[in-house]
């Protein structure tokens, strides 16, 4: 594929910065006890959802993880619609009903996130056998972690995506934990790309921190996609370098040293870096933080000041409406 263009290459700067900033602050607004339930930030991992999602468009269908801020952020999602279902908001994307896990946004092609570890990769493998029989060119994808790959929906999806030549892209983010527990030890394979070949399936290892190499290697696999050349599975190697989730602990399973390590190779600064290699100006990437700074205190004095979900609305959008 092409290398990206001027514009494109702002762009992901630009997107990796909405989601950096937006994690830090609903990170803040966690601790200053204004986000009910959990909240796991995807703080580190940035250049993975923007180097995919820059390739999809709106009808794509993306399902995602407890840590799915970044996804839907790339996908499309608001960040004022973001931050405000965590805030448990009626402006919400799920209109304060699903918080921090449960992100969903049909308009966008954002089709859920889930606290439960792995059905996402059934979910998008679906996806891709509807499509297919739609015969249409969209596909579906799946984003999980490595703790992922250890459970049964991982294989099946794999399986049944392999034997349908399904347009499906399964990007698994192995940023080397599980909760607490280190990949290297829950696998005697830590390898998760060459599970791929097992299934007689495309797999692909790329730095996940390395912004380009995700977006190419993600936009030659959608490309086969779209043209009926079959699933792709792309490990995706990074590193969360806050805690699971806000109010755990950051250390005690892994050390300070390896955290301090990898907040070394953070994907904003390492493409930062390439841009001004390019000839962009400082005070032009400065202008984009700055701009997305403002964005972001926009959501959440939009998210502070919207409504709280009416009482009377309990029940909807559990059943569906007679006739429908």
């Amino acid at each position: 594929m092409r290398p990206p263009d001027r514009e494109t290459l702002v762009s992901l700067y630009r997107q990796m910065l909405v989601i950096r900033r937006c994690e830090e602050q609903l990170a803040r607004s966690y601790q200053a006890g204004l986000i009910p339930g959990a909240c796991h930030t995807y703080v580190g991992q940035e250049a993975i959802a923007t180097g995919v999602c820059a390739h999809l468009r709106p009808d794509d269908a993306v399902f995602s993880t407890h840590r799915g801020h970044g996804h839907a952020l790339a996908k499309g999602v608001p960040p004022r619609q973001v931050v405000a279902e965590l805030y448990g908001r009626a402006t919400g994307c799920s209109q304060g009903r699903g918080g921090s896990m449960h992100l969903f946004s049909p308009e966008v092609g954002m089709m859920g996130t889930s606290g439960i570890v792995g059905p996402c990769i059934l979910q998008a493998t679906g996806a891709g056998y509807s499509f297919k029989l739609l015969k249409t060119d969209r596909l579906g994808v799946a984003f999980f972690g490595d703790g992922a790959v250890n459970n049964g929906a991982f294989h099946e999806g794999l399986n049944l995506a392999t034997i349908f030549n399904l347009p499906v892209l399964f990007v698994c983010e192995n940023n080397l934990y599980a909760t607490e527990v280190p990949f290297a030890y829950a696998s005697k394979n830590p390898e998760v790309a060459n599970r791929a070949a097992a299934y007689n399936l495309l797999g692909v290892a790329v730095d996940g921190n390395d912004v380009l190499a995700v977006y190419r290697v993600a936009g030659e696999a959608i490309a086969r996609a779209r043209k009926g050349g079959g699933p792709t599975l792309i490990e995706c190697r990074t590193y969360r370098t806050r805690a699971h989730a806000e109010g755990m602990r950051e250390a005690g399973y892994r050390t300070l040293e390896e955290i301090e390590s990898w907040k070394q190779r953070d994907p904003i600064a390492a493409f930062r870096k390439q841009l001004l290699a390019r000839g962009y100006r400082a005070g032009e990437l400065d202008k984009i933080d700055e701009e997305v700074k403002a964005q972001i205190q926009d959501a959440v004095e939009f998210a502070d000041q919207s409504p709280w979900p009416d009482p009377a609305t309990l029940m909807d959008h559990i059943y569906s409406s007679p006739g429908v």
